[in-house]
Protein backbone atom coordinates (compact mmCIF):
# COMPACT_ATOMS: atom_id res chain seq x y z
CA UNK A 1 0.00 0.00 0.00
CA UNK A 2 1.45 3.55 -0.76
CA UNK A 3 1.59 5.51 2.02
CA UNK A 4 -0.43 8.94 2.17
CA UNK A 5 0.43 12.27 0.14
CA UNK A 6 2.45 12.40 -3.21
CA UNK A 7 5.26 10.38 -4.51
CA UNK A 8 8.22 11.66 -4.65
CA UNK A 9 8.07 11.78 -8.45
CA UNK A 10 4.64 13.45 -8.27
CA UNK A 11 6.19 16.56 -6.25
CA UNK A 12 8.84 16.59 -8.67
CA UNK A 13 7.01 17.46 -11.42
CA UNK A 14 4.26 19.99 -9.37
CA UNK A 15 7.44 21.99 -8.62
CA UNK A 16 7.05 25.21 -10.34
CA UNK A 17 9.76 25.90 -13.31
CA UNK A 18 11.48 29.48 -12.94
CA UNK A 19 13.61 31.07 -15.00
CA UNK A 20 17.08 30.53 -13.85
CA UNK A 21 21.01 30.62 -16.17
CA UNK A 22 21.23 27.97 -18.98
CA UNK A 23 17.70 27.22 -19.31
CA UNK A 24 15.93 27.80 -22.28
CA UNK A 25 13.08 30.19 -21.96
CA UNK A 26 9.96 30.99 -24.19
CA UNK A 27 8.67 34.73 -23.64
CA UNK A 28 5.34 36.53 -25.05
CA UNK A 29 6.36 40.11 -24.67
CA UNK A 30 4.63 43.71 -25.42
CA UNK A 31 6.88 46.28 -25.85
CA UNK A 32 5.85 49.87 -25.60
CA UNK A 33 8.03 53.62 -25.83
CA UNK A 34 7.63 55.73 -23.51
CA UNK A 35 4.45 57.43 -24.71
CA UNK A 36 2.90 53.80 -25.13
CA UNK A 37 3.65 53.41 -28.67
CA UNK A 38 4.07 50.12 -29.44
CA UNK A 39 7.19 49.34 -30.81
CA UNK A 40 7.40 45.12 -30.95
CA UNK A 41 4.95 42.37 -30.19
CA UNK A 42 5.10 38.70 -30.71
CA UNK A 43 1.23 38.44 -30.62
CA UNK A 44 -0.12 37.00 -33.43
CA UNK A 45 3.48 35.37 -34.20
CA UNK A 46 5.67 32.21 -32.18
CA UNK A 47 6.70 33.33 -28.79
CA UNK A 48 10.72 34.52 -28.42
CA UNK A 49 12.95 31.79 -27.57
CA UNK A 50 16.01 32.54 -25.60
CA UNK A 51 19.01 31.01 -23.32
CA UNK A 52 18.73 32.58 -20.28
CA UNK A 53 22.42 33.93 -18.89
CA UNK A 54 23.70 33.96 -22.62
CA UNK A 55 23.08 37.80 -23.53
CA UNK A 56 20.33 37.11 -26.05
CA UNK A 57 18.03 39.59 -24.53
CA UNK A 58 18.48 42.92 -23.33
CA UNK A 59 20.19 42.79 -19.67
CA UNK A 60 17.37 44.77 -18.05
CA UNK A 61 14.87 42.21 -19.15
CA UNK A 62 17.10 39.59 -18.83
CA UNK A 63 17.55 40.50 -14.59
CA UNK A 64 13.91 41.24 -14.70
CA UNK A 65 12.56 37.51 -15.52
CA UNK A 66 15.38 36.32 -13.34
CA UNK A 67 13.36 33.89 -11.17
CA UNK A 68 10.10 33.97 -13.10
CA UNK A 69 7.86 30.96 -12.91
CA UNK A 70 5.89 29.56 -16.37
CA UNK A 71 2.55 31.05 -16.66
CA UNK A 72 3.65 34.55 -14.55
CA UNK A 73 3.39 37.77 -16.08
CA UNK A 74 6.05 40.63 -15.46
CA UNK A 75 5.76 44.15 -16.35
CA UNK A 76 9.55 45.68 -16.21
CA UNK A 77 10.52 49.15 -17.03
CA UNK A 78 14.21 48.99 -18.54
CA UNK A 79 16.05 52.19 -18.93
CA UNK A 80 18.51 52.60 -21.77
CA UNK A 81 21.35 51.61 -20.41
CA UNK A 82 20.13 48.25 -19.43
CA UNK A 83 18.60 48.26 -22.74
CA UNK A 84 20.29 48.81 -26.44
CA UNK A 85 22.92 51.66 -24.98
CA UNK A 86 22.65 55.45 -25.02
CA UNK A 87 22.39 57.41 -27.96
CA UNK A 88 26.02 58.09 -29.40
CA UNK A 89 26.32 61.18 -31.71
CA UNK A 90 29.85 59.38 -32.18
CA UNK A 91 27.91 56.46 -34.47
CA UNK A 92 26.70 59.16 -36.85
CA UNK A 93 28.77 58.73 -39.92
CA UNK A 94 29.19 60.86 -43.59
CA UNK A 95 30.28 58.05 -46.03
CA UNK A 96 30.72 58.24 -49.68
CA UNK A 97 28.12 56.92 -51.72
CA UNK A 98 30.32 55.49 -53.94
CA UNK A 99 31.34 54.19 -50.73
CA UNK A 100 28.27 51.79 -50.38
CA UNK A 101 26.53 48.90 -52.23
CA UNK A 102 23.32 50.50 -52.62
CA UNK A 103 24.43 53.88 -54.83
CA UNK A 104 20.84 56.06 -54.12
CA UNK A 105 20.26 54.53 -50.88
CA UNK A 106 16.39 56.37 -49.67
CA UNK A 107 16.00 58.60 -46.93
CA UNK A 108 15.01 56.38 -43.83
CA UNK A 109 15.96 53.05 -45.23
CA UNK A 110 17.88 50.27 -42.88
CA UNK A 111 21.18 49.36 -44.87
CA UNK A 112 23.03 45.94 -43.55
CA UNK A 113 26.94 47.11 -43.96
CA UNK A 114 29.64 45.50 -43.91
CA UNK A 115 32.11 47.35 -41.40
CA UNK A 116 35.89 46.78 -40.03
CA UNK A 117 33.83 45.75 -36.85
CA UNK A 118 31.97 43.56 -38.96
CA UNK A 119 28.43 43.22 -40.16
CA UNK A 120 26.39 46.25 -38.97
CA UNK A 121 23.02 48.29 -39.69
CA UNK A 122 22.66 52.10 -40.44
CA UNK A 123 19.80 53.89 -40.84
CA UNK A 124 20.12 56.82 -44.07
CA UNK A 125 19.65 60.09 -42.22
CA UNK A 126 20.72 62.59 -44.79
CA UNK A 127 21.80 62.58 -48.57
CA UNK A 128 23.51 65.33 -49.79
CA UNK A 129 25.38 65.24 -53.08
CA UNK A 130 28.05 62.36 -53.15
CA UNK A 131 27.55 62.04 -49.22
CA UNK A 132 25.02 59.98 -47.00
CA UNK A 133 24.78 60.52 -43.25
CA UNK A 134 24.30 57.20 -41.41
CA UNK A 135 23.35 56.33 -37.81
CA UNK A 136 24.97 53.21 -36.44
CA UNK A 137 22.99 53.42 -33.04
CA UNK A 138 20.38 50.96 -32.37
CA UNK A 139 17.28 51.95 -33.67
CA UNK A 140 15.98 51.83 -29.46
CA UNK A 141 19.65 53.31 -28.18
CA UNK A 142 18.47 56.03 -25.82
CA UNK A 143 14.89 54.69 -25.16
CA UNK A 144 13.39 53.59 -22.24
CA UNK A 145 11.64 50.56 -22.33
CA UNK A 146 8.46 49.31 -21.11
CA UNK A 147 8.18 45.35 -21.45
CA UNK A 148 4.85 43.38 -19.97
CA UNK A 149 6.55 39.79 -20.64
CA UNK A 150 4.59 36.49 -19.68
CA UNK A 151 7.10 33.41 -19.40
CA UNK A 152 5.38 30.26 -21.34
CA UNK A 153 7.98 27.75 -21.07
CA UNK A 154 11.14 26.95 -19.30
CA UNK A 155 13.49 23.73 -20.59
CA UNK A 156 16.57 22.63 -20.45
CA UNK A 157 18.96 23.50 -22.96
CA UNK A 158 20.40 20.95 -25.54
CA UNK A 159 24.25 20.27 -25.54
CA UNK A 160 24.55 21.98 -28.79
CA UNK A 161 22.36 25.19 -27.75
CA UNK A 162 24.92 25.52 -24.83
CA UNK A 163 27.79 25.45 -27.05
CA UNK A 164 26.69 27.39 -29.44
CA UNK A 165 25.22 29.98 -26.67
CA UNK A 166 21.73 30.59 -27.89
CA UNK A 167 17.87 28.15 -28.21
CA UNK A 168 17.24 26.55 -31.82
CA UNK A 169 13.74 25.47 -32.76
CA UNK A 170 10.65 27.40 -33.52
CA UNK A 171 11.18 30.98 -31.98
CA UNK A 172 15.11 30.86 -31.42
CA UNK A 173 17.87 31.95 -32.98
CA UNK A 174 20.19 29.51 -35.33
Amino acid sequence: MRPAGRSSQERLWSRPVKVQDKKVIAIEYTLKDDDGQLLDTSEGRAPLVYLHGAGNIVPGLEKALDGAEVGQTVDVTVPSGEGYGSYDESNIRNVPVRKLPEKRPALGALLQLQTEAGPRLALVKALRGDYVTLDFNHPLAGKTLHFNVKVVEVRDPTEEELAHGHAHGAGGAH
